[in-house]
């Protein structure tokens, strides 16, 4: 899978079976859509590819209170790089040019002048173009290509997407966002300095650096986490930390258990299997050390119970 940034035309692409999307997350409705125009461009001896955007419309259009991303831009290639289905990735910056652009002129100008699309299959509600204005019927008028719609894909009986992944995540059900996404929910970012208050209190943790402001879920997890030195059990907070923290910004700090190595500058993946609890404020240190401890062995109890079933 080869990923481009800028102007297409410079990659002087023949053809392709194209779809359009964010893609966030990668749930299993987009692995069911990459599955089925990867066997539609087979049929017409055509590669396939992903026309993508960064940043996110939606985060575009409302900067003060962004949706929350469920994978960062490098998440996202890893996870389609897994499936297999895509030989091309182009990604478009999505700016106040290109947001202005008409329906028609995304059309003619990305579509047939610069991807020479030939086959395009897209989510049953699209919509693109100034004002979004584009739509399903104006694909289909266009002769250059053959436009396609992809039903959506139920996931215990309900649609896949990634609002609602989003939503699930909020809630704290990991069992169903996992379903929806065909995998645990995972964040990974380069290990940072902190402020080392761990360490002082018999709990050092790892602080992953989060590319975007606003988590998709918060609270307390039983985590595992995949470093260099293998993959280690353990317990993490997300969120504000406001025992100890007056700053807005989220963090994800995780304690490992049986680790005393150095991670700064690594970069590791955080799998999320449980939610122990919602991010609480305590009143003093001790109270605060308290709980940790409660949560970590709440944790290891976890993943022992998981590592009998495994067995």
């Amino acid at each position: 899978m080869q990923v481009f940034l800028g102007d297409p035309r410079r990659f002087g692409l023949a053809g392709c079976a194209l779809t359009i999307g964010n893609f966030d997350g990668v749930h299993l409705g987009h692995q069911h859509m990459l599955q089925r125009l990867k066997d539609e461009a087979k049929a017409r001896s055509l590669p396939t590819a992903l026309l993508t955007f960064e940043p996110h419309p939606r985060e575009f259009f409302t900067r003060s209170n962004p949706p929350a991303r469920l994978s960062t831009l490098r998440d996202k290639f890893a996870f389609l790089r897994e499936l297999g289905l895509l030989d091309y990735v182009f990604v478009f910056r999505f700016n106040q040019r290109f947001s202005g652009m008409s329906a028609e002129a995304f059309i003619h100008d990305v579509l047939v002048r610069d991807l020479k699309t030939r086959y395009l299959l897209i989510g049953d509600d699209f919509q693109f173009g100034a004002a979004r204005k584009g739509n399903f019927d104006l694909l289909s008028a266009c002769p250059d290509f053959v436009t396609e719609a992809m039903p959506s894909v139920l996931v215990q009986g309900e649609r896949a997407s990634s609002t609602l992944v989003r939503e699930r995540l909020a809630l704290g059900d990991l069992d169903a966002a996992n379903a929806l996404l065909g995998r645990c929910y995972q964040l990974s970012g380069k290990v940072m300095h902190g402020q080392k208050l761990g360490r002082t209190i018999g709990f050092p943790t790892i602080n992953v650096h989060l590319p975007h402001l606003k988590p998709a879920l918060q609270g307390v997890f039983v985590v595992v986490v995949e470093t260099p030195f293998g993959r280690k059990g353990g317990v993490a907070s997300l969120g504000l930390n406001p025992t100890v923290s007056t700053s807005s910004d989220y963090k994800l700090e995780a304690h490992l258990f049986d680790f005393s190595g150095d991670l700064y500058g690594q970069r590791v993946t955080v799998r999320f299997l449980k939610k122990l609890r919602d991010e609480e404020r305590y009143d003093n240190l001790p109270a605060l050390v308290a709980q940790i401890e409660r949560d970590a062995a709440s944790a290891h109890t976890y993943l022992t119970s998981l590592q009998r079933e495994q067995a």
